[in-house]
C-alpha cells in the first residue's frame, strides 16, 4: 500500500487525502488542472446559479447554520441549495428536484415555465446527470435551464391545423435538446477524461395539444382523471430493448444493466434528436415529467398514475404539495438515486 497524508476538504471541511480527487463529502475536485484548461468546480457551480430560499434550520435538530454550513448545536453538515430545491412557476405548475438518499450529490435537474392561466401553456423539462461522468450535476442543470430558455421564447402556431402544430412544437423540442446539448459541452472541461452528459424529456402543452420529447431514460407521463394513463415516452435503454423484444418489464428493469442509457446528452453522444409523441388532451388530469428516482419504484403507468391521484387527493391538489410528497414517496422506498417530479394539473 502506498501512504497518504490526511488533510481536509477545502470546501466543506470534510476529511480527505492527498490520493483523493474529489472530497466525498461535497464532491468538490481537489486538484483542478492547471490554469490554460480549467476544470469546472461541482461545488461552487460558476455558470449556473439556483434562486433559493434563506438557509433552513437544521434538520437534524433544528438549530441554527452557522455560516460554514453546519449546525451551531449539533454540529450536522446542512445540505447544499443543489441538494433540494423546487420551482412553481404558476400555481398548477411546480416541481420539486431532490438528492435522494443514498447519493452524496444531486445530479438531477429540472427547468419550468407555465401562463397564469391554468391548463394554457407549460413547459416542463427535467435533465438526469450521468453517475460515472464528470460534472454532470453542472451540466444537467445547465442543460435543463437552456432548453426551457429556448421552449418559453417559441410560440410556433404552425398553419393552424393539429398536425402543423404538432411539427411546430416536436422542431422546438428538437432546438431545445440542441441548446441543452450545447450548454453540456460548456460545462465539461475539454480534456475531460470522462465528459458530462445527461437525459432530456420535456413536455409542451399548449392549448390542449401535448408534445413530449425524450432523449435516454427519464420520462413524461399523461394521467387524465377519467381515462387511461398514457405513457408518452419510451426510454433509450438497455431495459428497454428487452421489452420490445418481449421481456417482461419488471425483469427487464431489474437485471444488472437495467439502467444502462443508449443515448444521451454530452460530447460522447450518438444521437440527441427527441423522438417526440403528440396527444390530444381533454378534460382534467396531470402531466408528469420525472426522472429514474422516481419510476425507479413504480414503472407501469397505471400504477404510477394511481399513485400521483391519491397523492395529490391527500395534499388537495396542489402541485407543489403532490410534487413534494412523491419525492417524500421516493425516498422511503429507499432513496437510492436522484429524484425529480415535475407536475402541472390540467
Amino acid at each position: 500500500m502506498t501512504s497518504t497524508t490526511q488533510t481536509v476538504c477545502p470546501s466543506c471541511g470534510g476529511p480527505v487525502s492527498e490520493a483523493d480527487r474529489f472530497c466525498e463529502a461535497c464532491g468538490a475536485e481537489l486538484k483542478p488542472t492547471a490554469p490554460s484548461t480549467p476544470a469546472l468546480d461541482t461545488d461552487t457551480e460558476p455558470t449556473v446559479e439556483i434562486n433559493t430560499r434563506p438557509v433552513s434550520p437544521c434538520q437534524s435538530c433544528g438549530g441554527v447554520v452557522g455560516a460554514d454550513g453546519y449546525c451551531e448545536t449539533c454540529g450536522t453538515k446542512a445540505a447544499k441549495p443543489r441538494d433540494h430545491f423546487d420551482e412553481q412557476p404558476a400555481p398548477w405548475v411546480a416541481g420539486v428536484c431532490d438528492r435522494g438518499i443514498r447519493h452524496s450529490r444531486n445530479e438531477d435537474a429540472m427547468a419550468l415555465a407555465a401562463d397564469a392561466e391554468p391548463a394554457s401553456r407549460a413547459l416542463l423539462v427535467v435533465c438526469d446527470g450521468v453517475s460515472s461522468s464528470l460534472d454532470s450535476d453542472v451540466a444537467s442543470l445547465a442543460a435543463a435551464r437552456a432548453a426551457r430558455d429556448v421552449l418559453e421564447a417559441g410560440h410556433a402556431q404552425g398553419i393552424g391545423t393539429e398536425s402543423s402544430r404538432s411539427a411546430a412544437i416536436a422542431a422546438r423540442l428538437k432546438a431545445a435538446a440542441d441548446a441543452a446539448n450545447d450548454a453540456v459541452l460548456e460545462n465539461t472541461s475539454p480534456d475531460s477524461p470522462n465528459p458530462a452528459s445527461c437525459t432530456f424529456v420535456a413536455t409542451v402543452l399548449e392549448d390542449g395539444l401535448l408534445v413530449a420529447g425524450v432523449v435516454g431514460d427519464s420520462r413524461a407521463y399523461w394521467f387524465p382523471d377519467n381515462a387511461e394513463a398514457v405513457a408518452l415516452t419510451v426510454d433509450d435503454s438497455w431495459a428497454a430493448e428487452l421489452i420490445s423484444t418481449g421481456i417482461p418489464r419488471a425483469e427487464a428493469e431489474s437485471g444488472p444493466h437495467a439502467h444502462a442509457i443508449t443515448r444521451w446528452l454530452g460530447k460522447d453522444a450518438p444521437d440527441h434528436t427527441p423522438r417526440t409523441t403528440t396527444v390530444q388532451v381533454a378534460g382534467p388530469g396531470w402531466i408528469l415529467v420525472c426522472s429514474d428516482g422516481l419510476w425507479n419504484y413504480c414503472s407501469e403507468a397505471a400504477p404510477l398514475a394511481d399513485l400521483v391521484r391519491q397523492t395529490a387527493a391527500a395534499h388537495d391538489g396542489e402541485p407543489l404539495a403532490t410534487a413534494s410528497a412523491l419525492v417524500d414517496w421516493a425516498n422511503a422506498q429507499g432513496g437510492q438515486d436522484n429524484i425529480t417530479v415535475a407536475l402541472a394539473r390540467l
